[in-house]
């Protein structure tokens, strides 16, 4: 190795290259073979030879669990560097979080915290921020900014995130907005920087956003009703009387929606509070009325 690299991970998986100097392959086969990662490299390695991709040229980064087309394998990441992605697979479970350090733990970017609380739109200045991936809790992101703020972003709490082209400091610039939790106030950060950060941020957040998708619930309006009060900061002992339900019907509606993975229970039977698919359900409602 090249001074000042250092393995991160040195395992066994199964690999395919499924795009090809721009062009989709037909011939789709996984390969098994040794999969070595460097803070400086990605080598995928079989008896017939090796592929070196320098990590400074990846593009983006994506993990999925199994879908029909590549039934083949329970998970894999997608890499794309330059015109050619790859699919990797492999069961070392600290693959994922060490690529995704190894390209961003440490990075400088501009974030807005919090760019919206509670619904309401804040007058928060852009501010320098170093990120960190958390050592011991691989899908935390920390942020510090200058002035001294501490956001600590975890990927199962992401509700929703939004990607979008914003004039900041005098030019377009690519922006990640992210709502998730403060304690039990719903924020918006918005992060925003060197283009191929911002994508490969985006990658990682949206594994949040994926797995908190509401698309597959069917919810009645009374439970609609009581997720925006909730998000609305409606505290959770005064929603009977705020949407005019009896205490008992509201009290079903909890153990509907915690059964839904939509509400948390907190202390008492009717203390809650919203997961993030249940923020992104009442968002979307709220946003429709």
């Amino acid at each position: 190795m090249s001074d000042g690299e250092r393995a991160l991970v040195d395992t066994q998986g199964t690999f395919v290259q499924v795009v090809s100097e721009g062009r989709k392959r037909n011939d789709i086969e996984w390969v098994p073979g040794r999969i070595l990662l460097s803070n400086k490299r990605l080598v995928l390695a079989t008896s017939d030879g090796k592929r070196t991709i320098a990590l400074s040229k990846l593009t983006s980064v994506t993990a999925s669990q199994m879908n029909q087309p590549l039934a083949q394998v329970d998970s894999y990441v997608k890499v794309q560097s330059g015109r050619d992605v790859w699919l990797i697979s492999t069961s070392d479970e600290t693959f994922e979080g060490e690529l995704y350090r190894a390209l961003l733990d440490q990075i400088v970017v501009l974030a807005k915290h919090p760019a919206v609380e509670g619904g309401v739109v804040r007058d928060t200045e852009w501010e320098k921020a170093r990120l960190k991936l958390d050592d011991e809790h691989e899908e935390t992101i920390d942020l510090a900014t200058a002035s001294g703020t501490f956001v600590e972003l975890d990927i199962d709490d992401v509700g929703t995130v939004e990607a979008a082209e914003r004039e900041i400091r005098g030019r377009e610039r690519p922006v990640l907005e992210v709502e998730h939790t403060v304690e039990t106030t719903s924020v918006e950060t918005y992060v925003t920087g060197n283009p191929r950060h911002v994508s490969l941020l985006e990658g990682l957040v949206r594994q949040g956003e994926q797995r908190n998708a509401a698309d597959d619930v069917d919810l009645s309006d009374d439970e609609v009703q009581v997720l925006m009060a909730l998000y609305s900061g409606i505290s959770p002992f005064k929603i009977p009387e705020f949407v005019d339900m009896d205490v008992d019907e509201v009290e079903d509606v909890y153990d509907r929606l915690v059964e839904a993975d939509i509400l948390e229970p907190v202390r008492t039977r009717r203390e809650v509070q919203l997961e993030a698919r249940g923020r992104s359900i009442a968002g979307d409602a709220i946003a429709d009325q």
